[in-house]
């Protein structure tokens, strides 16, 4: 064992795909509106290079409050990369819409990754969303906060609970002191509206958009305040607009619970390479054992029970780095102290930056009214946990500063696609971070839409997880407009079979470099997480 596990972990886990889509409604070419608000001055991006050479990078003013828009200015910071084609096959714009919420879109770019040279049709716009990364202002409230060891997560004894429920009030009232006015212009619409601003800075008429995981709520929200501006959408990884946000959390950690039972299912298969039991039930007992002692006896002194979750959490997120962590939970259980387990916590999880979890924070929490009382949550959540004990309290947790949160609280827009001319869905199955019943209902809501199954798949955003089905489909979309033809009734339009779970006997779980742009920061509940 050595530190190449984590940094394997590291490039899977902290990079975001925000890959981006449209083509053109048809074949109409893209139109153009004359500049009205400000412009972007581009020139070459510093450090890091966003999309591997060739960006441009640049700082957009946008109001602070939209009821004011001459009043306070924030920067939202942007890239672009430009199309490779000619002026007869240029597709349009295509911003990518980033997970989280908190989640970077600034450095990612998936034209690449499109089949057949499709991604070179488009010029390719990312962004910080307001509050985040080199946004500005960037929203930190307590860079302290995630590091470990902090208290265990399931709150059996009542001194853990009261010191989560002291721990989240703090940290509210550190954004508030850090945010100022900022936490009170910080909901999804707010983002929506800077979306349009980014539309408007690039003089285009219309926009192709591409929403990942939280990013598909940016869509969904988008394509109901400005449907006309919305040439082409890919949402893949659908919130259920149902379920802002407390529903969607406690949703959340009973399809988490079936999928790490399917990674531990699938750890007993390899019982000869990993050794750590031949069936799902003893696999199962050796993780919570081995968690168990990290109680009294935290790795390297950082990772307890709490950082233990965090890092195994991402088995629910990504089958191909089930290896990795099949590898890392075989050094938990020889060395408890390994350095192995300390550097993949810190190298995933990032905690000397906590901007992701407060702007996480900052959406959910003004997004729309949690629940007030702390007896509500204590019931749900263990309620929950009776069957879905493994990320209930995680996210109860991670959610948490929403009871004390001191940002001005919102309605959440009613969303209604109906107005939307076309839109690609994605979804898998079995996907635990957006459930895929949000897929279906998202469905519902664009009559003009059309739903891409992946069957039996696990792994959260699928549109560059490698599978030809799932890329091809997006690709022919991406190409010429095209969407699966819609059937009746709440179901799939076109499905893919999964691919098959990882072979540890066939790849080395070390060789990871192919799974870059396949992850995404932490953050509860979307990223990896939201």
């Amino acid at each position: 064992m050595d530190r190449k596990i984590a940094k394997g972990l590291a490039l899977v886990v902290t990079a975001v795909i925000v890959a981006v889509t449209p083509a053109a409604g048809g074949s109409a070419a893209p139109t153009v509106e004359p500049a009205t608000t400000a412009r972007i001055a581009w020139k070459p991006c510093g450090t890091p290079e966003p999309h591997d050479g060739g960006a441009e990078c640049g700082l957009l003013d946008v109001p602070l409050d939209y009821r004011k828009p001459t009043g306070r200015k924030i920067q939202i910071a942007v890239s672009r990369i430009r199309a490779t084609v000619s002026a007869e096959d240029y597709q349009g714009v295509i911003i990518a819409l980033p997970g989280g919420p908190g989640n970077s879109g600034l450095c990612t770019s998936a034209a690449v990754c499109v089949p057949a040279g499709v991604g070179g049709a488009y010029d390719w716009i990312g962004f910080d969303p307001r509050g985040v990364g080199a946004s500005v202002p960037a929203l930190s409230c307590d860079e302290d906060y995630l590091h470990g060891p902090r208290p265990e997560y399931v709150p059996r004894r009542p001194g853990i609970e009261q010191t989560w429920l002291r721990r989240s009030r703090n940290y509210a009232e550190a954004c508030r002191v850090a945010g100022g006015a900022l936490l009170d212009h910080m909901t999804t619409l707010d983002t929506v509206r800077d979306v349009e601003s980014i539309r408007k800075a690039l003089g285009v008429g219309q926009v192709n958009l591409y929403g990942i995981s939280y990013g598909t709520y940016l869509g969904q929200v988008y394509g109901t305040v400005y449907p006309r501006t919305v040439r082409r959408m890919v949402l893949d990884s659908n919130i259920d607009p149902r379920k802002v946000w407390y529903q969607a959390a406690l949703a959340q950690d009973v399809n988490f619970e079936r999928s790490l039972r399917m990674w531990f299912a699938w750890v007993a298969t390899f019982d000869h390479v990993y050794h750590l039991g031949r069936t799902a039930d003893q696999v199962r007992k050796r993780w919570y054992a081995t968690q168990h002692k990290l109680r009294t006896a935290p790795a390297g002194g950082v990772v307890g029970p709490a950082e233990f979750t965090d890092i195994f959490i991402y088995a629910g997120y990504f089958q191909a780095i089930w290896p990795t962590l099949a590898e890392l939970f075989v050094s938990a259980v020889e060395d408890p102290d390994a350095e192995v387990l300390v550097g993949a916590y810190e190298s995933s999880f990032r905690p000397a930056d906590d901007n992701v979890f407060a702007v996480f924070n900052a959406v959910q929490c003004t997004d729309t009214r949690w629940p007030r009382s702390w007896a509500t949550w204590r019931r749900d959540n263990w309620r929950t946990f009776r069957d879905a004990p493994f990320a209930t309290w995680y996210n109860a947790w991670g959610n948490a500063p929403c009871l004390f949160w001191p940002g001005k609280v919102s309605t959440p827009v009613e969303v209604d696609g109906s107005k939307v001319r076309s839109v690609l869905f994605v979804g898998g199955t079995l996907d635990a971070a957006t459930p895929f019943e949000g897929s279906i209902e998202a469905r519902r809501r664009f009559p003009n839409g059309s739903l891409l199954a992946e069957v039996g798949q696990t792994t959260h955003v699928l549109s560059f997880s490698g599978n030809p089905c799932v890329t091809g489909v997006i690709a022919d979309y991406l190409r010429t407009g095209r969407l699966p033809q819609r059937k009746a009734g709440d179901r799939p339009d076109a499905t893919c079979d999964a691919l098959p779970p990882p072979d540890p006997t066939a790849t080395s779980s070390r060789t990871l470099s192919r799974l870059v742009d396949t992850g995404a920061a932490w953050a509860p509940g979307y990223g990896a997480r939201r």
